[in-house]
Parts: C-alpha cells; structure tokens; sequence
C-alpha cells in the first residue's frame, strides 16, 4: 500500500517504498560526485534529526540553512522538518545585516553553512547578536563544531522519531522563507507543508514519466528549485547537482539529464553562444544553418505536414547538435523567475528541446500557473494548476486564491492583510491578461509602470524584455517617471561587444572606454531603433547610457531573484540619468 503523502517528509518513505535507487541525490565537489542511495540518505536523514533532538530542537524551534546546493542541504532540510522544526533558507550571499535582521526576527538558533568563508561570514554576524546562534559547517573548517558530530551524536541516541513525525499536521509551517524584495526589510513568508504538498503533486503534470534523470543549479534558498526537488523526489527522479554555475556545460554532458529547471538568462544565453557559431560558418552550412533558424521562428503546436518534414531535416542537420550541446536526452525544461522570449521559446520546441514557462511568487509556495504537454502557449506562463484560481482586478493586477497561498508573513499581519483581501485572494502586484479563457500572459509588476511627463502610462518589464532579445544587451533598466520620454541605462554583454568590435576593427582597451566610443554607440542606438520597431511612439526608448558595469546583487542592485532593484539603481546612476535628460535638451538636432 502506498503511503499517502501529506506532509512533505512522507516522500522518504514514499521513495523507500516505491523508488529505492543507488543513485537518489548526488552533488559534485572538486570534480567529485558524492552519491547517496536512497537507504543511506534516509538514514542520514534520521540520524541528524536524532542529533538535533539532544541540542533541544523540538516541535517549532529555527533552523538555518546557508549553503549552494548540494546533498547536505536536503539532508538538513528533511530532518529538521521531521521534527516540525521550521526549515530558514538563507541564500549565501545575503548581506550581513540582512542575515542579522533575519536571526532575530525568525529566532534561529542553529545554522548550519556550508564552508569556511560562510562560516567567516556568519561569525561577524554572531558578535552582534544577543543571543548567539550555533553554527555547523558541511566542509571540516578548523575551529567550527561539525555536522558529522550531531549525525554520530544521533546514531548513539535512541529517540523515537516516529513520535516527533505524528505532530506534525499538513498545516503546519514546514519553512519561513525571506524575500528581500526590491525594497525594504526582508519578509518572511510562511509556508505549510500542505502548501508545498499540493504544489509538487499538481506541478507533476509538466515530467512525463521519461524524466528520469534531472541536473540541479538554481538555488535551493529559492522555492521555486526548493519545489522542484520536491517534485522530482515526488516522480522518483534522480539529482544530481551541479558544482558551479561555471561547470554546467561539463556537468550537463556528464550527467545527461532528462531536465533541469532554469532562468531565461541562462537560455539567452546558450542560445547567444549557438548564434555565434553560426555566424562562423561558411557557405553551404551557414546557409543550411539560417533556413533552420528561420524555420524554428515559425515553430506551432499544429505544424502542417509539409513544415514537419522540413524541420525533420533541420532536426538532423542543426538542431541535433543543439541537443547534444545539452546532454543529448532532454525530454523537458522548466523556465521561471522572469519572462521568456516568446521567439526563444519557439526556437528550443522546435529543436525539439521543449520548454514550459511558469509562474508563481514565493508567497504561491510557488506556482500559479504553467504550460505543460496538454497546454502550451507561446508568450503565456499556462494555465492554473489543478486547485487553483485567478482573476484579473479591475486595473489589471493578477489575483490568485487555492491551496498555494502562505499562511502569512511572520508577525507582519498588517503585510499580511494588505496581500491577502477578506475573500482569500492573493494581490500578485503583477499586470497581467487571461487568453483563450485560460492561459495568462503576464505584462508587468504593478508597481513597476510609471507615467511620462505628457501623461502616458509605460510597462518597463515588456520593453525590457524585448531589448534583451539583442545579444549584444545583457541588463537593461527602462527609466522615465514624469519625463517627456523614456530611456534606458544598458549593461553590454561585454564578451559580445569585443567580438563586434574586434570585425569592425574597433580597438577594445577596457570596459570603461569602450562604452564611450562613438561607433559602439551608434550600434546601440541601431539596436534600439530596430527593437523599438513595434512599440507605441510614446513608449519607445529615445535615450539611453552605457555602463561599464553589471548590476549584481553584491552590488545591491539586483535582489537574491536577480530581479532589478529600481531605486537603488536609479540613485546609484543620478548623474547619469541627469545628464541623459539634460543633454536631450540641449539637442538642437
């Protein structure tokens, strides 16, 4: 009989019972995989959970957890939540005094890092603490407490964990997770366990039963990848994480997944990189490789006959490679996080690498709706998943009601009550618009669109997607709140640029001077001109300042999420919008 899964450390024994594998969870450190059956990582599991019971850990007690992904994260993970313990993901390279707010507001009393520079970081914040944390570390780190000393602590102790796992309900908080937002203080945000249940159970719908073998490298701190795990433990997939975000070409050819889930960036920029290559090519080839191209533009769930017999060619003369460059057996790929190109997502389907584009907030535990082989539209995020509602408020914003929304923030009623109205429906602060009765498309934050001087309203996000399409942008911020026009501050894709300037015999000495050159930016103004092609005159981008620098969350202007953190950056680039502005003015052109 199969266990019914309620609470999401019932998938240990659901795997036990119905997926026992060599090969459950695997991560890569040093070039070396560190692999765990499903039996060893249960019994890990359990061990560490014993252990945590003789530091006092019971029922609603905080815990920690500052790492990459890696198999000790999940370990942490299912034990703490065993016990009814609230799981804390910190995401590591959250400032100090973030981390700090976080300790005291959640009451976190262990945390457990991953290496000597996190357990460094994490010191400094203990000195400021009134009531300093315990901290363990995965790697040995001279003069830090071990978590191999609570597992063998664990292993001499007999507790009945099974007396532990019977309190836990399916309401109960499994994690409070902080989102920093694109302003002010972190929020947490309380999740049950029913909440991540139901999520992972009517996200399955996306993997096929082919998806046996999936690579993992968004950040486990994130719910999103957090669900995701929980879902492939769910259909009984194989992890295995990747080492870095530098070894995932290697990783992916080594491990050669069925899936991973992504960010568009990372697409943009496999497809970038593809680009180029084929710019390289020479005569036949390089013609053969434009037809292919040409012809995945016009890729559609209902291609005629004659379409499919001359994308079987470009299959087997392009677009294999391009599946081998992934591994060679991608049955599918999940996108969140931002908004894909429409075009991108046509280009991938029809070299036969399918990609479903979803949506949800962490507040959704995370998703709301995504595409999947029953339902796909291009330029969408899909449908509802079973269980759930939206409706689209009178001035736009996306509501949401269902299973997936949090209990709240943590001892934030007053947040709590500004998110969620008196009916149970979610405020997503995302602009959005319901197609064919079901699939929603997704056109802007709320509180992102701003008016111009002349009184004409402008969606930032749908501007800034469209200039990414060029692969010579790699961040841009559209700006202009009651100017007489928008612009736009572009981060170059620097590697890009070179190689144009390079053909065009432009001398690159830095970054720095490059941005400056006259003939650089009369490309970019080019590129501009060109993506502005279907955009409203009031709304296109008539300006805009190269900078030599990408914006990054060490930086502070971008959030864990990598989504832009818009008054930072505008402060942060004053003078040189000022002088954007100024200079328009000054035009007598």
């Amino acid at each position: 009989m199969s266990i019914q899964i309620t609470r999401v450390f019932d998938l240990l024994k659901h795997n036990l019972d119905n997926f026992p594998k060599e090969e459950f969870i695997s991560g890569k450190t040093n070039g070396k995989w560190n692999k765990y059956s499903t039996n060893e990582f249960c019994e890990q599991v359990d061990s560490l959970s014993r252990g945590l019971t003789t530091k006092g850990v019971v029922k609603g007690s905080r815990i920690a957890v500052m790492s990459a992904n890696r198999p000790e994260w999940n370990i942490c993970d299912y034990a703490i939540m065993q016990l009814g313990a609230y799981q804390i993901p910190l995401y590591p390279t959250l400032a100090e005094h973030d981390i700090k707010f976080i300790i005291e507001d959640a009451e976190i009393t262990i945390v457990f890092v991953s290496d000597e520079s996190l357990f460094q970081k994490l010191n400094v914040v203990n000195q400021s603490l009134k009531k300093p944390v315990q901290i363990y570390t995965f790697n040995k780190v001279d003069g830090a407490d071990n978590w191999q000393d609570l597992i063998i602590k664990g292993k001499a102790t007999n507790v009945d964990l099974e007396h532990y796992r019977n309190a836990v309900d399916a309401e109960d908080i499994l994690t409070i997770i902080y989102t920093s937002g694109t302003t002010g203080t972190p929020k947490g945000v309380m999740l049950t366990h029913n909440n991540l249940v139901q999520n992972f159970k009517k996200s399955a719908i996306i993997f096929p039963k082919e998806v046996k073998v999936a690579l993992s490298f968004l950040p486990l701190s994130h719910i999103f990848e957090r669900m995701i795990i929980y879902l492939y433990n769910y259909s009984g997939v194989s992890i295995f994480y990747a080492e870095s975000m530098d070894t995932i070409v290697a990783d992916i050819q080594e491990v050669k997944p069925n899936s991973f889930s992504t960010v568009p960036r990372l697409l943009e920029k496999v497809y970038d990189k593809i680009m180029e290559k084929g710019k390289d090519l020479k005569g036949i080839k390089r013609g053969i490789f434009f037809w292919s191209l040409a012809l995945a533009e016009k890729f559609d769930q209902k291609n005629s006959w004659w379409y499919n017999f001359k994308l079987g060619i470009a299959r087997k003369l392009v677009f294999k490679k391009w599946q081998e460059a992934l591994g060679g057996r991608i049955v599918v790929l999940a996108s969140g996080g931002a908004a894909l190109n429409p075009r991108l997502c046509r280009i991938f389907w029809a070299a036969g690498i399918p990609v479903f584009e979803g949506y949800g907030l962490t507040e959704t535990s995370p998703v709301i709706t995504v595409n999947h082989f029953g339902a796909t539209m291009f330029g969408t995020v899909g449908p509802v998943i079973e269980g759930v509602e939206i409706k689209i408020a009178e001035d736009g914003e996306i509501l949401t009601r269902g299973h997936h929304i949090m209990k709240g923030y943590y001892q934030r009623e007053d947040l709590t009550a500004e998110s969620i109205d008196a009916d149970g429906w979610f405020h997503t602060g995302d602009i959005g618009q319901i197609l064919e009765g079901k699939f929603l498309k997704i056109t802007d934050r709320k509180k992102e669109i701003f008016k111009t001087a002349g009184g004409k309203y402008i969606a930032p996000q749908m501007l800034e997607n469209k200039y990414k399409e060029s692969p010579l942008i790699e961040q841009i911020m559209v700006l202009g709140e009651n100017m007489k026009f928008p612009a736009a501050l572009i981060v170059p894709t620097f590697p890009a640029l070179k190689s144009w300037c390079e053909k065009k015999g432009i001398p690159y000495t830095s970054n720095e001077e490059i941005i400056n050159n006259e003939q650089v930016l009369a490309k970019y103004n080019d590129v501009i001109i060109q993506l502005s092609a279907e955009f409203g005159k009031w709304e296109k981008v008539k300006r805009f300042a190269l900078l030599s620098k990408e914006f990054s969350i060490d930086g502070g202007e971008l959030t864990p999420k990598l989504s832009l953190k818009r008054k930072v950056i505008l402060e942060k680039n004053k003078n040189t919008i000022d002088k954007i502005y100024k200079d328009a003015e000054n035009y007598k052109g």
